[in-house]
C-alpha cells in the first residue's frame, strides 16, 4: 500500500483543527495517520535524505496549500487556525483537493507565481498534462519554484506579525546585504527615525558616504501604495536635498506611483512584497539553508584516454 499524496490529507488537516482553536501540526500526525488507517511502516518511512519522514512532510504540505488558499492561517511557525473558508469546506460534500482550492484567486496566485517556467499562451487546464511532459529537470526546477513561493509567504506573513520597528531595521539589514551603507555599525549610524515628513532612514550608497539614500518603510498588508504617498516621499526628499531614495512596501504600488517615478527627475526606487522577499531570498536574509542537493554531471574529460 503506498502512502497517500499530500492532497489526501487536505480534510483530515481541517477536520482536526476545526475548533477554531491553534493547534500544533506536529501533534497531529498521529492522529490523521489513524483517520486514513496507516501502517507504522508507513507513518515511519523516511525521505531519501533521512530527515524527515515522508507522512510529516505531506501533512506539512497540504497545510501549505490549505493557506495559500485561505483555508488556514499560520498564526506563528508550526501552527495552524482554520477559517471560516476551511470550515465552509469541511462542512461541504466534495473531496478537498488542488481542484477544489482553484476557485480560490489566492490560491490561483500562488500557483503561477510557481509556474515560471510553464507557458503562459497555453490555457491553464493545459498546464497539468504538460507537467506530466516535463524532464526531471524542470519538475526539479518548477518544485523549487513552489517551495520558495510558499517561503516568500510565510516571509511577508512573518515581516507584518513583527513590529514597525522591526520591518524598519529589516529595511537597513537588506541594504547592507545587498552592499550598500559599508558595515553595519556605519548603518546603524546611518539610520535615524525622523518626524519631518516620510524619512525613515538614511543610509550610505557606498562605504565613504559618497551618497546617501534615504528610506521609506511602509508595512502594509491590502493597502496599495498609491501616487500620493511617493509624491510625500520625493517632497521629504527635496526638503534633504537628496537625489536617492528606497520606498519599500510588503504589498504593491498603483499604476499612477509607478508611472510617477518615471516622469520625475529624483531616482526613486520601488520595491514592492514579492520583489522584497525575492531580494531578501537572493541576499538570504531571515532565511536559512535547510537542506541542499547536488546535481552532478558526467566528467568527460575524466573519461579521455591518451
Amino acid at each position: 500500500m503506498q502512502i497517500p499524496n499530500y492532497q489526501t490529507y487536505m480534510r483530515s488537516v481541517l477536520k482536526h483543527v476545526a475548533d477554531g482553536e491553534e493547534h500544533q501540526l506536529s501533534k497531529l500526525i498521529n492522529t490523521i495517520c489513524d483517520d486514513l488507517g496507516l501502517t507504522q511502516e508507513q507513518r515511519h518511512q523516511k525521505m531519501p535524505s533521512g530527515k524527515q519522514t515522508v507522512v510529516y512532510g505531506r501533512i506539512g504540505w497540504a497545510k501549505t496549500y490549505l493557506a495559500q488558499a485561505g483555508l488556514l492561517t499560520l498564526p506563528k511557525r508550526g501552527y495552524c487556525v482554520i477559517t471560516q473558508r476551511g470550515l465552509d469546506a469541511l462542512n461541504s460534500d466534495v473531496e478537498i483537493n488542488n481542484d477544489y482550492l482553484k476557485q480560490f484567486p489566492e490560491y490561483i496566485a500562488f500557483k503561477e507565481r510557481t509556474h515560471t517556467n510553464v507557458d503562459d499562451n497555453k490555457p491553464r487546464q493545459q498546464h497539468s498534462s504538460l507537467e506530466n511532459e516535463q524532464t526531471p529537470h524542470e519538475l526539479l526546477e518548477n518544485t523549487y519554484n513552489t517551495i520558495n513561493s510558499a517561503l516568500a509567504s510565510d516571509i511577508l506573513d512573518a515581516i507584518l506579525k513583527a513590529s514597525p520597528e522591526f520591518f524598519e531595521r529589516l529595511v537597513v539589514d537588506l541594504m547592507l546585504a545587498m552592499g550598500y551603507g559599508g558595515t553595519r555599525k556605519d548603518a546603524g549610524q546611518a539610520t535615524q527615525y525622523t518626524q519631518d515628513g516620510g524619512i525613515d532612514g538614511i543610509i550610505k550608497e557606498d562605504k565613504l558616504g559618497l551618497e546617501m539614500i534615504y528610506l521609506q518603510a511602509k508595512r502594509y498588508s491590502n493597502k496599495t501604495v498609491g501616487r500620493p504617498e511617493i509624491q510625500a516621499f520625493a517632497g521629504a526628499l527635496d526638503m534633504h536635498r537628496a537625489k536617492k531614495g528606497v520606498f519599500i512596501t510588503t504589498s504593491s504600488f498603483s499604476k499612477e506611483a509607478i508611472e510617477y517615478v518615471s516622469l520625475i527627475e529624483k531616482r526613486i526606487v520601488l520595491i514592492n512584497g514579492e520583489q522584497l522577499t525575492e531580494l531578501m531570498l537572493s541576499h538570504d536574509l531571515g532565511v536559512s539553508t535547510k537542506q541542499v542537493y547536488e546535481l552532478k554531471a558526467l566528467d568527460s574529460d575524466y573519461f579521455i584516454e591518451d
